[in-house]
């Protein structure tokens, strides 16, 4: 047997020349009657004395012959062809044919097949050398692997458990079932003969220790494969053994003379003999256990590691008795605080397979108590699989105990229903449905026949009403029914116990639901409905549509039948329950939006249909909140299809109820605008009120014909005049206006118009736009906003690309914006957008707007930028106009710093050059600003100075890495860069500096991103502007000059330099680097030169053509500068990089557990590996968890014979660049799919998409 302490290291050929084996297959040996045939012949394995050494089972070295040959093996001057590596890998024969042959090779001479074995194992870990007859004979085990390490091929780290291709798919799953098969092929005796598994063992545990990736990865899998199949012996041998016994101990017992004393005596040395067979098994796995488990399971590589936990798990599972105690379940529950995820991932599967058989529990319980509250810890693992599968075990655990889940536990797995990541709602939705909703009280057996009030579900659907509540989490209904519409869909679908449980009189003893209750009920089953009919997760779910299967089809149209059948019915009596409930009335009016129209017709259901269009009108009459009202307008447009045949029937009452809001309009408004007569507020509500509807179904309904532009018109033109109009009738009357003019170009889109209509609707245009932009200037900030984002809408959809798509008979409706707008859009933007937080509105009381408040309030700032910036993006407005805008990004980057940067790259793309214009304009606002404010004599240290400095470097960097691309630009930048500095002449004389001189110090900022020949021709340029007196001083005030020559002058490839004066506030850094030899490359770079001339036609500003070649003016040499410090060029290092001045948010990391107790548990007599916790972190490489520990390991021990017996913010991320900045996103100017088509719902865009490039 092998002793576990004694792993043989090394192996030879043993000194007896010849082994026998029995005429049968080993096996097919059932019985064991031929088991350990060897045993007794061999000896320990040893050197061959000298006389011996060439001796085989066939003598004389020379291979088996005859048709059991293994592949027809022989001998090519010592080396023996690797066949069993190749038909393994290409997979196509039958594994146990392959093991079959292999074993009549044994049978023949097993030094040969041994020697094929191990050059099957070196060959399947990539190396391309093979271990010879010679080797195998006198070269120790740890030498034979140091030749096999220098002949590995080191040009690729690739090998076969690694490769990809076809042909290497399947050859892990080849590898492992060959070593499966040939344990159990082997295992009545070949495996007892203490030659096959000592050499097989001693070689893989050798090479599991390599510090050769490939050797390690692919013997550690090869040995836990093969200590798989060693348990599924050890198992077998167990189960004879009891059956042995069980048939010794009912012979025994039998009356003395129906006794066989010989089948007892059988039977004794059939139990012996197992014994003998499963001692020699347990050493076999211990010496796998504690030569490789032990250390691999801690290796470096993580699929190492998981190919460890993968394993014991299926140890544990498969053979509970001997394996499933706290000994080995500490490994698993070290593991799970690995750095890799794929690691913690095989824990959680490995865990699963345990604590689905419940029979198990019993010796879960102390790992349970002691590694919960990480199981518990890792639903929020930062791998979405990982916390997936966590959420599967504690539900597993549920299941096996309802005990040992605290309300504490069970609470941290609830609120992850509502996680953005759909698999993790719905692991924790099935968590949820376990514990709170699939136990029935026995009273309810009898219920399950009832329906409705009194059915089963009842209690049920009460209970999820309670759990939205508590979540306080109440506009996310949608995400809890998406979480729990796998397993709970016939509670989700019992659509007439929540029509029952609002509609009927709860019975005596039950107590009713209250408000809020029913409130969150008709979401909950809004949702419902929604996610039926739609067969698709709510936004913010899953990647978008799908395609549906014929089955999931079917399922779809029977609940759109069930809906429509039962809602057809029962809405018009919930409307008329709730209609004064604003809420309620919402989400209710929303349903017909998933009705099946035509069962009207088919079901005879027109009674009702008209019921519900009574109920909508009443409701129009009774409210003015404008979501309910675009609720009725969104029902009217749903019901008024032409395609069914109920059209006819909602289009007159629709038809009706504009008629009466017109007339109705109209008259008030005469009576409202009446000369010399004050409106009271009565009036004006009811002008207010009925506009508000008219306005909400103008949303979504042509009302053309109703003319509702002339009321409008003169309602805002008194206002102008008068200057005394409620701001919500102005609000609302901008918008019905705005909807009158969409409507009108849907109309000349869409159909062939006359010019007479197209001359319309542009002088209807311009006035509009005329009177939006004397709203600009109101005192109210509500009515300006709402004027300054409709004109942005109408210039966006009237500029020059209405005419794309072969729509050139628009170009009438094209409307430029002159000057003085385009100024007083931009004045809007900087008064009302870059504002501090806490110059924004105050709630009435005068105390700060709560956070919510705030966050409203950044939201919609933000969209009132972008919808400016779209404009400078499709120039609508002119490009200098942005200069005001980047000025602004250092000082608002964390509120608006994302629209601001992507409005730069846009309007890079459109022009670079007047982008760069652009970018150096902002930069002379902010320096004239600080002159301003600060005068000619400031301090060059001080914070302004800087921060202006600051946001140059932050501009260079947006110009990227590509140089020539962007070299014209930076050229021009420099250019209007030196002509400001040198615009304003001293009036003290040319003795002093000019008075914008300092700006050159903000300038050298972009020097950077120079080519080297255009840093001379900027050179040349500079000294136009600079006299020979100019050069010759060297006062501080002359510094500026000084540091931008110089960083034009830097040598060689210089690409970083700037230099900064002494007193800078910055410091003296100076980023160059050193001058490197002129390479072809460059010399064809300098080939090209920059030809920048100046708008003007004055030669004097012309710069260098192509054909002119560059000469430095005869001038002084410019001394070294004392106040400069020139350094060493430096690698940048991540923390001094500019993302150093807006540091990034650090993550917060759970402390990691220590696990360094000693204790008299089972799960503590181990020294346990200290490994950082990875819950939500992801920093740090990993470690060899092999490094300081030395464990006290116990021996596998089988047990006697005996009988057998579930992240995220869910709201959507407003402040998203990529949702608020993204062009495809917008619409073509009047693209009559997207913007005005009588097909679509609201032809206006919505603040969301219309503030979306």
């Amino acid at each position: 047997m092998i002793a576990a302490p004694e792993v043989p290291t090394d192996f030879n050929l043993l000194q007896e020349s010849e082994t026998h084996f029995s005429s049968d297959t080993d096996f097919e040996d059932i019985e064991g009657k031929n088991q350990k045939q060897g045993k007794g012949k061999t000896c320990k394995k040893g050197k061959k004395g000298p006389g011996e050494k060439g001796k085989s089972g066939n003598g004389g070295g020379k291979p088996p012959s005859g048709p059991n040959r293994m592949n027809g093996h022989h001998q090519q001057n010592g080396v023996e062809n690797m066949m069993l590596f190749e038909v393994v890998k290409m997979g196509k024969s039958a594994m146990q044919s392959v093991v079959d042959d292999w074993i009549e090779s044994y049978k023949h001479d097993r030094d040969i097949a041994l020697l094929d074995l191990i050059n099957f194992f070196i060959q399947c870990s990539g190396c391309k050398g093979v271990v010879t007859a010679e080797m195998f004979r006198h070269m120790q085990n740890s030498e034979i692997i140091r030749k096999m390490t220098e002949e590995f091929d080191e040009d690729s780290g690739d090998y076969p458990l690694t490769m990809a291709g076809p042909q290497w798919k399947k050859f892990k799953s080849s590898f492992c079932e060959f070593i499966g098969v040939l344990v159990r092929q082997c295992q009545y005796s070949i495996i007892y003969d203490e030659y096959m598994m000592d050499t097989v063992i001693s070689l893989l545990t050798g090479l599991s220790d390599s510090q050769v990736r490939a050797f390690r990865h692919t013997s550690t899998l090869a040995a836990m494969k093969l200590m798989t199949a060693l348990v599924n012996v050890a198992l077998n041998l167990s189960i004879n053994m009891d059956n042995t016994q069980r048939q010794y101990e009912a012979e025994r017992n039998k009356m003395i003379g129906k006794r066989a004393n010989e089948r007892l005596e059988l039977l004794l040395q059939k139990r012996k003999e197992l014994q003998e067979n499963q001692d020699e098994i347990e050493n076999m796995m211990n010496a796998i256990f504690k030569g490789v488990f032990v250390h691999r399971y801690r290796d470096a590589i993580a699929e190492i590691r998981a190919i460890c936990i993968e394993e014991i798990g299926i140890w544990m599972k498969m053979y509970s008795d001997a394996f499933l105690n706290d000994s080995y379940l500490k490994y698993v529950g070290w593991t799970m605080h690995d750095k890799q995820g794929e690691v913690r991932l095989k824990c959680l599967t490995a865990l699963q397979g345990l604590y689905y058989n419940k029979e198990l529990n019993s010796k879960l319980e102390l790992f349970t108590s002691r590694f919960k509250d990480r199981i518990v810890s890792m639903t929020l693992d930062k791998e979405y699989d990982v916390a997936v599968q966590a959420i599967k075990l504690l539900t597993l655990v549920l299941q096996s105990s309802e005990e040992v889940l605290t309300a504490e536990d069970c609470e941290n797995v609830y609120h992850l229903v509502y996680s953005a990541h759909r698999p993790v709602a719905v692991a924790a939705g099935e968590f949820l449905y376990k514990k709170l909703f699939s136990r029935r009280d026995p009273e309810e057996d009898g219920m399950m026949k009832r329906r409705g009030r009194q059915g089963p579900n009842a209690n049920l659907v009460k209970t999820l009403v309670f759990f939205f509540l508590e979540s306080e989490l109440h506009e996310h209904a949608a995400y809890l029914v998406d979480s729990m519409w796998d397993c709970a869909t016939e509670l989700l679908k019992d659509w007439e116990c929540m029509n029952s449980l609002l509609l009927e009189e709860p019975v005596s003893g039950e107590e009713a639901l209250t408000d809020r209750q029913e409130s969150a009920l008709i979401e909950i089953m809004l949702c419902t409905i929604r996610q039926a009919a739609e067969c698709h997760p709510p936004v913010g779910r899953g990647t978008g549509k799908r395609v549906l299967t014929a089955k999931e089809k079917k399922t779809q149209l029977d609940d759109r039948t069930k809906i429509t059948e039962l809602f057809a019915v029962a809405l018009p009596q919930l409307l008329a329950k709730y209609s004064i409930d604003a809420e309620k009335v919402t989400n209710l009016l929303q349903l017909p939006q998933y009705f099946d129209l035509e069962i009207y017709t088919t079901g005879r259901l027109e009674k009702h249909l008209d019921a519900l269009l009574r109920q909508i009108r009443n409701i129009v009459e009774k409210h003015t909140d404008t979501d309910v009202l675009e609720a009725c307008s969104k029902t009217y447009h749903a019901l008024c299809n032409e395609e069914f045949t109920i059209f006819n029937r909602v289009d007159i009452s629709r038809s009706q109820l504009i008629d009466e809001l017109a007339d109705k309009f109209n008259r008030l408004l005469e009576d409202f605008l009446q000369e010399g007569e004050e409106p009271d507020e009565d009036d004006a509500y009811q002008v207010l009120s009925t506009l508000k509807r008219i306005t909400a179904f103008h949303n979504a309904h042509d009302l053309s014909k109703w003319d509702l532009f002339a009321c409008n018109y003169k309602l805002l033109k008194t206002g102008i005049e008068n200057g005394d109009m409620p701001e919500q009738i102005v609000i609302h009357a901008l918008q019905c206006t705005h909807y009158v003019i969409l409507w009108q170009l849907a109309k000349i889109t869409e159909s062939s118009s006359t010019k007479e209509d197209l001359l319309r609707l542009k002088k209807q245009m311009r006035v509009f736009c005329q009177i939006c932009q004397h709203y600009l200037t109101n005192v109210n900030t509500t009515v300006k906003e709402q004027a300054f984002t409709i004109l942005c809408d109408i210039l966006m959809i009237f500029s020059h690309q209405i005419m794309s798509g072969g729509r050139d008979m628009l170009e009438p409706l094209v409307y430029t914006p002159d000057s003085s707008l385009q100024s007083e859009l931009l004045s809007f933007i900087l008064d009302h957008v870059f504002i501090e937080q806490d110059d924004d509105n105050n709630s009435a009381d005068g105390q700060q707007e709560d956070e919510a408040s705030k966050i409203e309030a950044l939201h919609k700032r933000r969209n009132l930028l972008a919808a400016f910036c779209k404009l400078i993006v499709y120039t609508v407005v002119e490009m200098n106009t942005a200069a005001d805008i980047f000025k602004q990004y250092m000082k608002y980057y964390n509120d608006y710093g994302d629209i601001i940067k992507e409005t730069m790259s846009k309007t890079r793309q459109i022009d670079k050059i007047q982008c760069a214009k652009t970018l150096i304009l902002s930069l002379q606002q902010l320096f004239n600003e600080m002159i301003q404010e600060n005068g000619y004599n400031f301090d060059r240290s001080s914070s302004t100075f800087s921060g202006i400095k600051e946001l140059a470097r932050r501009f260079a960097l947006t110009f990227g890495l590509d140089q020539l691309k962007t070299r014209e630009a930076i050229a021009m930048l420099h250019k209007d860069g030196i002509e400001f500095a040198f615009k304003e002449p001293n009036p003290q004389g040319e003795s002093h500096p000019p008075l914008n001189l300092a700006f050159l110090d903000i300038l050298s900022e972009f020097s950077s991103k120079l080519l080297r020949q255009d840093k001379r021709t900027v050179y040349v340029y500079l000294e136009k502007f600079m006299t020979f007196q100019m050069s010759l001083r060297r006062e501080d005030v002359w510094l500026p000059l000084m540091s931008y020559r110089n960083s034009l002058l830097a040598g060689g490839d210089d690409d970083t330099m700037s230099v900064i004066s002494g007193i800078s506030s910055r410091g003296s850094t100076v980023r160059s680097k050193k001058s490197k030899p002129s390479t072809g490359k460059r010399k064809v770079v300098e080939g090209m030169q920059l030809t920048l001339t100046e708008e003007s036609s004055s030669s004097d500003s012309m710069w260098l053509s192509r054909e002119q070649t560059l000469h430095t003016p005869v001038m002084m040499q410019t001394p070294q500068l004392t106040s400069t410090i020139m350094r060493e060029p430096k690698r940048l290092r991540p923390e001094d990089s500019f993302m150093g001045v807006y540091p990034m948010q650090t993550e917060h990391h759970q402390t990691p557990l220590d696990y360094n107790r000693r204790g008299t548990s089972l799960m503590e007599d181990d020294e346990e590996p200290i490994v950082e916790d990875v819950m939500m972190s992801s920093e740090g490489r990993i470690e060899d968890l092999n490094e300081g520990m030395d464990f006290d390991t116990m021996d596998i021990d089988l047990p006697p014979s005996k009988n057998r017996r579930e992240r995220t913010e869910l709201k959507p991320d407003f402040f998203d660049p990529a949702s608020i900045m993204d062009e495809s996103k917008y619409p073509d100017a009047v693209n009559c799919q997207k913007v005005t088509s009588l097909n679509h719902a609201y032809p206006i865009i919505n603040p969301e998409s219309l503030l979306v490039l």
